[in-house]
């Protein structure tokens, strides 16, 4: 979790006012089937300490403790479940939404959430019809340049909060 994520969700809830962002992190993706560089737990654990000092952002461990294939339309399903009235958004970058229709079930998935779509400067604007658009300054952050920056002793301060980055010394994350 780095400042750019915590940016993005935070535009997001203030673009459509919503109450909570949940941030979800997935068991397996399907797209990156060998999962995660770092354990579960870690992973919560990371999300815990960037965002607990926001009460509007809400780390939840739904796909985890389900296990397996983590597939968006089923997790929505699941939110539904807990919470029939809630309206629900899903957030996504532009690259992402382009990519939509090779997900499971993508027409389930619109009609269980709204899509709020993170566009940054220079990137396509996606010509989709029925998604929210919010702006994003363009940022160079990403978790892969950070996992490089820690495996290769170089500094990541700055692109984390300081939990973040003191939790990944401490447990020798990524190196």
């Amino acid at each position: 979790m780095h400042h750019g994520h915590l940016a993005l969700a935070r535009a997001c809830r203030d673009a459509a006012r919503l109450d909570e962002v949940w941030l979800v992190p997935a068991a397996v993706q399907p797209h990156k089937p060998h999962g995660p560089v770092a354990a579960n737990e870690d992973r919560l654990a990371m999300l815990h300490l960037a965002t607990d000092s926001d009460p509007s952002l809400r780390v939840s461990d739904l796909e985890i403790a389900r296990g397996g294939v983590s597939y968006t339309v089923d997790t929505l399903r699941a939110v539904h479940d807990q919470a029939p009235d809630a309206e629900l958004y899903l957030l996504m970058g532009a690259d992402t939404l382009a990519d939509l229709p090779k997900w499971r079930e993508p027409e389930a998935i619109r009609q269980l959430a709204s899509l709020l779509v993170v566009h940054r400067p220079g990137e396509p604007l996606p010509e989709v019809d029925g998604v929210t658009i919010v702006e994003m300054p363009l940022s160079d952050l990403s978790s892969s340049e950070i996992r490089r920056r820690v495996a290769a002793g170089e500094s990541i301060e700055g692109m984390t909060p300081e939990g973040v980055a003191g939790y990944i010394a401490e447990r020798g994350l990524y190196r």
